[in-house]
């Protein structure tokens, strides 16, 4: 519930569709519905038209900045749009625009509330209070366990100022019962010919750290490469990296495609028969793995950070040892033996922890309440 004319303020950098863009889309969207007023300050970028369709208000703002005078030269209009337009609370959801957004609420007298959407790293003083700004709201959303502890190891924070919200995934749209069957065969039929054998599915951005090196390795190292064959869906398809992974993999004999980004993941989620998550480095939610539950896959993930907290290891999913090949082929060859009931029943299960624990509605629900009790503090 949120209170009467209520006006939800949130800045972030930038609208271009990763995992804090969505986030902001969702929360402005459910305020909108829920009869309050919805507001984001921004530079914008392609979830623009989201924005508008979800009944929230695009205020354009160069908040991505960190240089002092124009982050100073922030602070000054988020006062004016504050004021103006009679914001009741501001969400801040990045470090850079946060030291402007939390000097304007300061003093306006308006309620914050940080969101710490990231495990960021800290390698001197200096960067350690940068990040700190994020536990500078009147509350801090952790949005998993694991941020949460994070938090408390790397700042000096009451622990009654944290509140502990789960990232919430879109589970009408990442529903299974939902997606036209004839995208899925598509989409099978671009990656290759169907030649009978199991496609792992890794859904990230080629990054280092996302662990494509470690599954191929994993296939080889396995002896797994005749049941299964690698997809790999996410930026960077023709980057320098994503020429090593072709390399790699034909040298190991294993049978990979990089299809680049997608638009319906929903369908990429379903037209895979196991979906792997293995990243050397721990995420603070992991909204992949959650996405692929929601779609009743069943998946292999690293067991750390956040998405150690989503998979129930061996009853929605599996976890394996981050950066461990040899564990990795056996999580992998453990589900290729599985019967395809088993598999599916492992599947059904994610699809009903997913709704139940970390569905869009829980998240908006649970954040409504802690707007609901700073606004009536103020």
């Amino acid at each position: 519930m949120l209170p009467q004319n209520f006006t939800l303020l949130q800045v972030t950098p930038a609208l271009d569709g990763g995992g804090v863009e969505t986030l902001t889309v969702d929360m402005a969207t459910a305020v909108a519905r829920a009869g309050g007023r919805s507001l984001v300050a921004s530079r914008g970028g392609r979830l623009e038209d989201a924005l508008a369709w979800g009944g929230a208000e695009l205020i354009r703002l160069p908040v991505q900045t960190r240089n002092p005078l124009k982050m100073l030269g922030n602070a000054r209009s988020l006062e004016s749009i504050i004021e103006e337009e009679k914001v009741s609370l501001v969400h801040v959801r990045s470090r850079a625009p946060a030291f402007s957004a939390l000097a304007a609420a300061r003093k306006m007298g308006t309620p914050v509330v940080t969101s710490y959407h990231g495990i960021y790293s800290a390698r001197s003083e200096a960067k350690r209070w940068y990040n700190a700004v994020m536990t500078r709201g009147d509350r801090v959303i952790a949005n998993s366990r694991y941020t949460r502890d994070h938090i408390f190891a790397q700042h000096k924070v009451r622990p009654d100022k944290v509140v502990l919200i789960p990232e919430g995934v879109d589970v009408a749209a990442f529903d299974p019962r939902y997606v036209e069957r004839d995208k899925v065969t598509d989409l099978r039929a671009s990656w290759l010919p169907d030649d009978g054998r199991a496609v792992v599915l890794v859904a990230a951005r080629l990054t280092s750290w996302k662990g494509h090196k470690l599954i191929i390795e994993a296939i080889a190292r396995g002896g797994l490469a005749a049941r299964a064959r690698l997809v790999f869906v996410g930026e960077g398809a023709e980057s320098a990296l994503g020429r090593e992974l072709v390399k790699t993999a034909a040298a190991a004999g294993v049978t990979l495609t990089l299809a680049g980004a997608a638009k319906n993941m929903p369908a990429v989620f379903l037209a895979a028969d196991i979906v792997a998550a293995p990243s050397t480095e721990p995420e603070s939610f992991g909204r992949t793995v959650a996405e692929a539950g929601a779609m009743a896959r069943l998946v292999i993930a690293s067991s750390l950070g956040g998405v150690a907290e989503t998979i129930i290891d061996g009853e929605t999913g599996f976890l394996a040892p981050a950066g461990d090949a040899q564990a990795w082929a056996a999580a992998l060859a453990r589900v290729l033996d599985m019967e395809q009931e088993a598999r599916v029943a492992m599947g059904v299960a994610a699809w009903t922890r997913i709704r139940e624990h970390y569905s869009i509605q829980r998240m908006c629900e649970a954040t409504f309440d802690l707007y609901y009790e700073l606004s009536e503090k103020a």
